[in-house]
């Protein structure tokens, strides 16, 4: 089935399944460019009924549902949207949400700064409705008194540089746009802070409370209202960004420092066989061709996939779901998925509908693939390479999928692309003897490779691990940047989550932040400033532009000699003494994201996160006992091995809850089961020195029922169990909380910043 046709039938099951009651309540009129006001009225908080409350909304079950994805999230407020009715409640990001979520936030905002100039961004990527959204936030923000800049016309950017853009601007913070990789039909709103990095939970239950006070008014009251400002309000401010190009100028700079240097640059422009960028959506074109024409090496690339596509050109979409059932099924755009067909067989269902096998017919051998998301934040690294090599690949532990019938595509994990990065980025800062001006750190989180952390200790680069998350990554960079300002003199020392205490040494720097899934940045040699002063060791959220040209110096210069990306890993496993050689993720989705009927996916997703839940609790009840001496570690492994009787658990060491899941630490792998922060799924990493039993591992202990036999129920009470969530919380506030930044954001005088 074509991409039009997949897109149709899409919207035949959207149209088919919306009720002609939401159809035709358009409560927020969006198109209504003219200044208005919206009456939230106590009729709105209860369920719809056709006679009794035909003007409900049920917005007390929305904010409910909100909240628990507030307290939770690890990359914004993520939920399906109605695609063709946005002011559809029963969804979880509808226009209804939208405007009351950054009502609160303006109100949080002019408390806590009162009579003082307030400047926030608004930006998005190309996800259905994502337009609307953006222009209602701007609209709301300035109907409080709040500029807000965004792109000239209202175009499309990254997500990096809308966090860029806060930090180096001083900004207040900003609202971007995006689902990052998932599926089409979802979206969500990602808060920026001041230091451009995601909220915390701890920032998002501020506004999350402010509706809450906004609802028991309407109680009160019977209604309450909301100003809109007309959509060309002098506070919504497109020309500025006019003026500084978008950003691209400013992080142009940015970029000149680091991975951007003449040394990248020059191999680059050396390269002989041109680097394919796969631009799923589409809108990273709309930045990264300019960064790239600036720096001179735009002939060196192709593109794929140019224009913006909020269908995401039908990548990763099929008209069967796993089990071969005939109904629309969107994998995500995660190029890195691997998944089982009906029959049991592996295969990469988002680089299956990519259609390489004919786009990549006239390339050769050798030929660099890099792929890139909508939000353009994340990095696939691939190659092409020749059939005979795959008893190699297999050895070296890299995925890959037929071409035809002489060449395959190797598609290298994160945490085997990043090792790579790593490792080059490492000898580059050697060769310039700009290495031992400072000691050297990284930041990951624990489910990304234990590769990483052995190459580290092998090259006396310290480690960090945090929960998985970017914003939890920059919640790091934060305190060691306090730890330099305040006492420059001394050591940074940093707890991680694994509850290491790491002395970093003076004035450190980092090396490089990333994830398993797909997002990295660089550390800056020298510290970066904002408008106002300002400092930053790097940037607060992952850039794939950023990786792109640092994959890309790494491509050329294995390109200059004559090696592969998969020789080149090899020869990083051998020479730093690496045993954890493999890398597993295993996602475990209990329900399709995709089902149009709102009650069945609800009522699916609800079903879907019990099971998370109890698979979630199985583990975390046993780290918390653990953590707290209340089980030892022997009767850890004893309900283990009568849990899962064909596994062996006798080398498992230690057993920690890790801020978002449990890690399980053994003498030759780790595996660690976390309960997705976004959705009903489970996923289960692992690394080690065996595929197949990492493989089998991560499989089992994911897919577990979380069922609690009579060993378990005699160590550990129903109580206990019943109390591990709320726990948990309590030690990840304490962990993001050590040793934290406590400084106020103070808003500067943008009068000095010309334009604002």
């Amino acid at each position: 089935m074509n991409s039009q046709t997949l897109e149709q039938e899409l919207y035949k099951s959207v149209e088919k399944n919306t009720p002609d009651y939401i159809k035709n309540n358009k409560y927020i009129d969006t198109d209504n460019k003219n200044e208005f006001t919206f009456t939230l009225k106590k009729e709105h908080l209860m369920p719809y009924d056709e006679k009794d409350n035909p003007l409900g909304l049920n917005l007390d079950n929305w904010l409910k549902n909100y909240e628990k994805e507030a307290a939770v999230s690890t990359a914004g407020i993520r939920g399906p949207q109605n695609i063709l009715y946005p002011y559809d409640v029963r969804f979880p990001i509808n226009i209804m949400g939208i405007m009351l979520a950054t009502y609160a936030k303006a109100l949080v905002a002019k408390e806590k700064y009162k009579g003082k100039k307030l400047l926030k961004l608004v930006g998005r990527e190309v996800r259905y409705n994502s337009d609307k959204f953006l222009d209602l936030i701007a609209r709301v923000q300035a109907a409080q008194g709040i500029e807000t800049l965004t792109t000239y016309q209202r175009k499309t950017m990254p997500i990096w540089l809308a966090s860029f853009l806060c930090f180096k601007l001083d900004l207040l913070g900003g609202e971007y746009i995006t689902s990052s990789h998932g599926i089409s039909v979802k979206n969500a709103t990602k808060d920026l802070n001041s230091q451009g990095s995601q909220y915390l939970p701890e920032e998002s239950m501020e506004f999350v409370n402010k509706i809450k006070e906004i609802f028991e008014l309407v109680r009160k009251n019977g209604s309450y209202d909301i100003k809109i400002a007309k959509a060309d309000d002098p506070l919504i401010n497109e020309n500025f960004m006019k003026t500084i190009n978008n950003g691209i100028d400013l992080y142009r700079e940015y970029l000149e420092q680091g991975v951007a240097n003449k040394e990248n640059l020059d191999l680059i422009r050396g390269i002989k066989e041109k680097i394919i960028i796969e631009n799923v959506g589409g809108s990273a074109y709309n930045t990264l061709s300019k960064l790239l024409e600036a720096f001179k090496i735009s002939d060196k690339f192709v593109w794929m996939n140019i224009e913006e596509d909020p269908f995401f050109h039908s990548i990763g979409k099929y008209d069967t779901d796993p089990k071969g059932n005939k109904c629309f099924y969107d994998y995500s755009v995660d190029a890195t998925v691997i998944a089982k067909d009906k029959n049991g067989k592996a295969f990469f269902p988002v680089i299956d509908t990519l259609n390489y096998s004919e786009k990549l017919k006239e390339y050769k051998s050798g030929t660099v693939v890099l792929i890139t998301d909508p939000d353009h934040d994340r990095l696939t690294v691939c190659q092409i390479e020749n059939k005979e090599q795959i008893p190699f690949l297999d050895k070296t532990g890299i995925n890959y999928t037929s071409l035809d019938n002489n060449r395959i595509l190797c598609v290298y994990s994160a945490n085997q692309a990043f090792l790579l990065i790593m490792d080059f980025w490492s000898k580059q800062l050697k060769a310039s003897n700009r290495w031992d001006k400072h000691p050297r750190f990284i930041i990951k989180t624990t489910a990304s490779a234990k590769a990483w952390d052995e190459w580290a200790e092998f090259n006396g680069v310290k480690v960090v691990n945090v929960p998985v998350g970017f914003k939890e990554i920059a919640n790091i960079m934060k305190k060691v940047e306090w730890q330099i300002i305040n006492s420059p003199e001394k050591d940074v020392v940093i707890t991680d989550v694994l509850g290491k205490n790491i002395n970093l040494g003076k004035n450190p720097r980092m090396l490089f932040g990333g994830e398993e899934s797909g997002g990295m940045i660089i550390g800056s040699e020298d510290l970066i400033k904002s408008k106002s002063g300002r400092i930053a060791i790097a940037m607060r959220e992952k850039s794939a532009s950023e990786a792109i040209i640092v994959a890309s110096a790494l491509a050329a210069d294995l390109e200059k000699n004559c090696k592969t990306l998969s020789k080149a890993l090899d020869e990083i496993f051998n020479s730093n003494n690496i045993i954890a050689k493999y890398d597993i993720r295993e996602d475990i989705a209990y329900y399709n994201e995709s089902e149009p009927d709102i009650v069945k996916l609800t009522q699916a997703k609800k079903d879907g996160e019990e099971l998370r839940t109890k698979n979630d609790l199985f583990y975390l009840t046993m780290a918390l006992a653990h953590f707290e001496g209340k089980i030892t570690l022997e009767q850890i492994k004893s309900i283990l091995k009568s849990t899962f009787k064909n596994l062996n658990f006798d080398n498992l060491f230690d057993i920690k809850f890790v801020g978002d899941g449990t890690y399980l630490q053994f003498s030759d792998k780790f595996i660690e089961i976390r309960p997705s922060g976004t959705d009903a799924k489970t996923k289960a990493y692992g690394a080690g020195s065996n595929k197949e039993n990492i493989a089998e591992f991560a499989r089992i202990l994911g897919n577990y029922s979380g069922e609690l036999n009579n060993e378990y129920l005699a160590i550990i009470s129903k109580d206990y169990y019943n109390k591990a969530k709320d726990k948990s919380m309590e030690e990840y506030l304490k962990f993001t909380d050590k040793d934290a930044d406590k400084r106020s954001f103070e808003i500067p005088n943008y009068n000095k910043t010309p334009g604002i």
